[in-house]
């Protein structure tokens, strides 16, 4: 059995920089799985000063709440943004494009924070400013990489509904 206790400071972590993305950034340690959470996600997020961890998004299935440890940064929810810091909680319901959340690090030093998520698997996310979507059946493990289904696309790339059906 898993224990039911874990330090941040022994969460296995890595760096994902998007292939060195000049914008997004952070080094992420998932803690949920080690601590043997069932339906809840739990990450250990590291944020450089410009930087944000992932693009502006909203969860149709998933909610996610993040809980400020260190640093400062903004808030981007829905159509309005909020300076945050250490103490904070941001909460991100599932929704649609008035839930879309982003948290970047606008200060000086690295933003340290926790983020919660439920574990609802399908999800569709939205990804506001860039007019895209990605539906995704992640299945055990929790991970994209791994992800049984994974796309990520536009509206117009729709398909009919019987087509290559006949």
């Amino acid at each position: 059995m898993t224990s039911p206790v874990l330090n941040i400071a022994d969460a296995r972590g890595f760096d994902n920089d998007f292939g060195g993305s000049e914008t997004f950034g952070a080094r992420l340690a998932p803690m949920g799985d080690a601590l043997g959470a069932k339906d809840l996600g739990v990450m250990y997020m590291e944020v450089q000063p410009g930087k944000r961890a992932f693009p502006f998004h909203n969860h149709h299935a998933k909610e996610e709440m993040f809980i400020i440890l260190e640093g400062t940064g903004t808030y981007r929810f829905g159509e309005a943004s909020h300076p945050i810091r250490k103490g904070d909680i941001c909460s991100a319901p599932k929704g649609g494009q008035e839930t879309a959340h982003q948290i970047i690090n606008t200060g000086e030093v690295v933003l340290k924070y926790l983020s919660l998520s439920t574990k609802l698997d399908p999800d569709i996310v939205e990804y506001p400013d860039s007019g895209k979507f990605a539906a995704l059946a992640i299945g055990e493990g929790n991970s994209f990489d791994t992800a049984h289904i994974r796309f990520i696309g536009r509206m117009e790339d729709t398909r009919d509904y019987l087509e290559g059906e006949e």
